[in-house]
């Protein structure tokens, strides 16, 4: 059976990536941990070549996602591409793994494996260390030599015999994130009672017979806080207005009718938009106004580059490949340069680029839209996303609401 329609949406579900050598025993440890056939097992190294995402409810850390992912140490004729895919499952993991064999082949150092240690300490993400194979190895001096190097103790276990799986349900609940899962998309801008009007056109791009995303996820927060709420296409929104007894507290729109709804909607009412929004609620919005501002500063010379998350074939009208390049165009003249990546395809090197421009990111975990803002930080590149750059664009950035958190 497919997922349901009710099901927790991948990028909310707590990202736990399992890292390792090849032949550490991680897919083992997985399927012993989750009593389930999450990965294929083999003693053959590099049986793991791409990651494998399993979602699951994990108790009591609630809707997760694992990542086991290629041994970081693969040396076959893929292996520099299998490499770089658990990269990108490290930029998502909200609570790391690292998995040390008891039994390691004679001469193994470990310096690989506290590299990544120290990578994840680093972006302040938590780790826990876990010692396998303890059933056919004394794995005291490991454990001692990791004590040493981290000042944490590592968790024995037996992927065979089971043994060890419990403590480790134990310690990582006490690592899950503070706070994580309670970040609100609307923040405090309303709350029980309060009147909510969403404009919501149904354009090219809204799947059939479905809505968007992030229109799902607001309109179920609106409802979890006892909201009012009212829905309407762009066409409906003033007959909708002419209809209430009283103006809604907030109406969030669609950010490429930003223009249209302010200029119609009543001056008590605050404005904002799914996409600013989820600035907040995925990304760093305090980053994403500045590199806003720095769109004042850009020429017919400047190079742009505009990342969408989802990997759609374009679309007409495609707000990320047609309408913000057009906007900007007409302000900056046909020769302004700008590029399109999709999916997870962000480059490494951004020297060149005058400004990013993000997605509201509503298919990614908020862990992995960090790291794409932390990479943007360290070469000095403004960044911004989708509905702040069109409310930049059109001159009401400073007349809508902000979730600042």
């Amino acid at each position: 059976m497919g997922a349901t329609w009710n099901e927790t949406p991948s990028a909310n579900r707590l990202h736990i990536g399992v890292f390792g050598k090849t032949n550490s025993g991680k897919s083992s440890f997985i399927n012993a941990f989750t009593r389930q056939e999450v990965s294929i097992v083999a003693d053959v190294a590099g049986t793991t070549t791409d990651p494998v995402y399993k979602a699951m409810e994990i108790y009591p850390m609630g809707p997760c996602t694992i990542m086991d992912t290629a041994g970081f140490d693969d040396e076959s004729t893929l292996g520099e591409q299998r490499v770089e895919r658990t990269r990108l499952a490290a930029q998502k993991a909200d609570l790391a793994i690292i998995v040390f064999s008891a039994c390691p082949v004679c001469g193994e150092s470990y310096e690989e494996e506290l590299k990544w240690y120290t990578w994840f300490k680093e972006r302040k993400i938590p780790v826990l260390l876990i010692i396998n194979k303890a059933d056919v190895a004394d794995a005291a001096p490991l454990k001692n030599y990791l004590k040493e190097k981290t000042k944490e103790d590592a968790l024995v276990v037996s992927a065979l015999t089971g043994a060890g799986m419990e403590n480790v349900r134990e310690a990582m609940s006490r690592r899950v994130p503070e706070n994580f899962g309670n970040r609100l998309i609307t923040g405090d801008l309303v709350t029980e009672e309060d009147l909510v009007l969403l404009v919501m056109p149904q354009d090219i791009q809204a799947p059939k017979g479905r809505l968007i995303l992030p229109q799902v996820q607001t309109l179920r927060e609106l409802l979890d806080k006892k909201c009012m709420v009212m829905s309407v296409t762009t066409d409906k929104l003033l007959p909708a207005l002419n209809m209430l007894q009283q103006a809604p507290k907030l109406i969030i729109t669609d950010s490429q009718v930003f223009d249209y709804v302010y200029q119609n909607k009543p001056a008590e009412s605050m404005l904002t938009s799914f996409s600013v929004l989820f600035a907040a609620y995925k990304g760093d919005l305090p980053y994403y106004m500045e590199g806003a501002r720095q769109i004042d500063a850009m020429n017919e010379n400047s190079h742009v580059l505009i990342a969408e998350c989802c990997t759609h074939a374009p679309l007409s009208e495609d707000i990320g490949r047609v309408k913000i390049p057009r906007m900007l165009r007409k302000r900056f003249g046909e020769r302004l340069r700008i590029d399109h990546v999709s999916g997870t395809d962000f480059p490494q090197d951004l020297e060149g680029y005058d400004l990013i421009i993000q997605c509201g990111a509503c298919m990614f975990n908020r862990r992995y839209v960090v790291s794409r803002i932390d990479r943007a930080k360290a070469q000095n590149i403004p960044m911004t996303n989708y509905g702040i750059t069109i409310a930049h664009l059109t001159g009401i950035l400073d007349k809508i609401v902000l979730t600042l958190r």
